[in-house]
């Protein structure tokens, strides 16, 4: 049993990749579905802001807060704007930001592509000589990639509006202090690029989860949720493996 779970794993990596270079090949073809690409950004991204807006709020709220307690017995209240902050864009913003994309649009995703297999509307487009690769996969896969990173940006910014909010309007925090300790801590290219590095490898990387359950997904509703359950727990923890391979090699020594 150990081992053809293992041998499934493998086949299903190797069946991703295989997916992954296809998907790279016919990036071109957005050119002839601009208007499918424009759907999908809708789709992902736009219908992932309300979402993303109120949980970034909150998630800035209990970091100023709790920022604020403990760099209270320091005496160093004024830097709680650095370390929000730096929580959200270093680590907190992109990661946070993937699972709820995983969660929201990547199940999505799946199920869309899942039910589309179980209608046999997939075999009717390949019959009309219509590739669900070009037509369907690319443009939802390259809108989710680009929906992300913009995404994350709101997520933090709104989390630290968020940490404003508790700490100088509720808690009394000089706002001088606040702002200027954080642009004198926040680098562009060590903090806030790499940031945006972490949000586009996991674009790509629940991207390509989704549309891949979506296509090996079972034609049965039992198949399609499986495969939509299968998208949100592995999109997850591949966003939190990369999230520590990547920060490994950005923040290490920091």
């Amino acid at each position: 049993m150990m081992n053809f779970s293992a041998i499934k794993n493998i086949s299903n990596l190797g069946g991703e990749f295989k997916l992954l270079l296809q998907l790279f090949a016919n990036i071109f073809t957005l050119r002839d579905n601009k208007r499918q690409f424009v759907n999908d950004i809708f789709f992902t991204g736009t219908l992932s802001i309300i979402i993303i807006t109120i949980s970034g709020f909150f998630v800035g709220l209990v970091l100023g807060l709790q920022g604020y307690e403990t760099l209270k017995r320091f005496g160093s209240t004024e830097a709680v704007g650095t370390m929000v902050a730096l929580s959200l864009i270093r680590e907190l913003g992109p990661v946070i930001t993937a699972i709820l994309f995983s969660a929201r649009a990547g199940s999505a995703i799946t199920a869309k592509i899942g039910l589309m297999k179980s209608s046999d509307q997939l075999i009717a487009m390949e019959m009309m000589s219509v590739l669900p690769l070009k037509k369907i996969y690319v443009p939802i896969f390259y809108a989710g990639t680009i929906s992300v990173p913009l995404l994350t940006g709101i997520f933090c910014s709104v989390g630290v509006l968020g940490g404003y909010f508790i700490t100088v309007v509720i808690l009394g925090v000089d706002p001088g202090a606040f702002w200027s300790q954080m642009q004198n801590s926040v680098d562009l290219h060590h903090d806030i690029l790499n940031g945006a590095i972490k949000s586009v490898c996991f674009a790509l990387v629940i991207n390509l989860i989704a549309i891949y359950e979506g296509i090996i997904s079972k034609p049965t509703a039992d198949g399609v949720s499986r495969a939509v359950t299968n998208t949100v727990v592995i999109s997850a923890l591949s966003v939190l493996a990369v999230d520590f391979i990547l920060t490994s090699f950005m923040f290490t020594g920091a």
